[in-house]
């Protein structure tokens, strides 16, 4: 059983706001709690698009399953955990479960049964990989590393601001962008900033924010092609196409300037301001979301 996070790229801007993306990897009997949190932007692995050896694969391997295992009480937490006699036999219950699970799904898998639906069957004991990028973390961090909070969920929160304390993020000026995937670095002589692909090699900031989108799209079938060719081919059959699925470009953004009057004019991409005078690009505070920025990035009722 796996629960990990990994700083991507950390950013902060003048203003003094703070984006950070992380790679998480959890059971996925988590994830739908993980989905509450409204303020991330995120990409994760999917049952649609991995193929069902791939999963059987991994759910042999290493089969997700509870950090903790509760003992029958009332409400909603189980605070204490079965005797060990008992919580070794429920651990093997879970683990025939899961070999159970894999069994039929060889079999409709066999029989032609596709990805998309022969995956859930396994669903309970897979991990997930997933891609978050948020300038908000207090919620979470509040609700999630908390003795209420599922033990499963509690332990990915505190591994989650464990690596965020250990992280010191970059300071970006205006019109720098968080590219997460990508290495770049500021210019000595001329200050300005420099994006490269995975060989090292220069490219554009247009090139830089489609392997980024790529990189953060492919974690949907975990695997990760940093090449330029693999990004335009991903980039123009999720971003450019109808409808456009814009998940991909959410976690790449560019420091906005805050405006401290009601009258001056909103930046291209910001989508709405706070009472604080904060300005919004989707769900970033004081950053610039690449989404934003992407036409017919969403499809809005009259």
């Amino acid at each position: 059983m796996t629960i990990s996070a990994k700083v991507i790229k950390d950013s902060i801007s003048p203003q003094g706001i703070r984006i950070t993306t992380l790679e998480l990897e959890y059971p996925r009997i988590i994830h739908s709690e993980l989905m509450t949190h409204r303020v991330f932007s995120r990409n994760s692995a999917s049952s649609r698009a991995i193929p069902v050896s791939k999963v059987i694969e991994l759910v042999e391997s290493n089969p997700a399953m509870p950090v903790h295992w509760g003992k029958n009480q009332a409400g909603m937490q189980a605070k204490e955990e079965l005797d060990d006699l008992n919580k070794e036999a429920v651990r093997q219950l879970w683990l025939e479960a899961a070999k159970q699970a894999v069994s039929i799904a060889k079999v409709m898998a066999d029989i032609g049964g596709h990805k998309q639906v022969v995956n859930r069957i396994l669903e309970p004991f897979q991990h997930m990989k997933v891609v978050v990028t948020s300038t908000e973390w207090a919620n979470w961090d509040w609700l999630r590393d908390h003795p209420d909070a599922d033990p499963t969920i509690h332990a990915l929160a505190k591994e989650m601001k464990r690596v965020r304390n250990e992280s010191t993020p970059e300071e970006l000026f205006y019109g720098e962008w968080h590219l997460p995937y990508v290495t770049s670095e500021r210019s000595k002589v001329y200050a300005e900033r420099n994006y490269f692909d995975e060989h090292g090699e220069p490219i554009t900031l247009e090139q830089a924010r489609m392997i980024s989108a790529s990189c953060c799209a492919q974690t949907s079938y975990r695997k990760q092609d940093g090449s330029l060719e693999k990004a335009e081919d991903i980039f123009k059959k999720l971003v450019e196409s109808e409808p456009c699925h814009a998940s991909p470009v959410e976690h790449q953004a560019t420091p906005a300037e805050r405006s401290d009057t009601r009258l001056e004019m909103f930046e291209e991409g910001i989508t709405h301001r706070c009472k604080d005078y904060w300005t919004w690009s989707g769900n970033f505070r004081g950053w610039i979301q690449f989404r934003q920025l992407v036409p017919n990035n969403a499809k809005y009722d009259k």
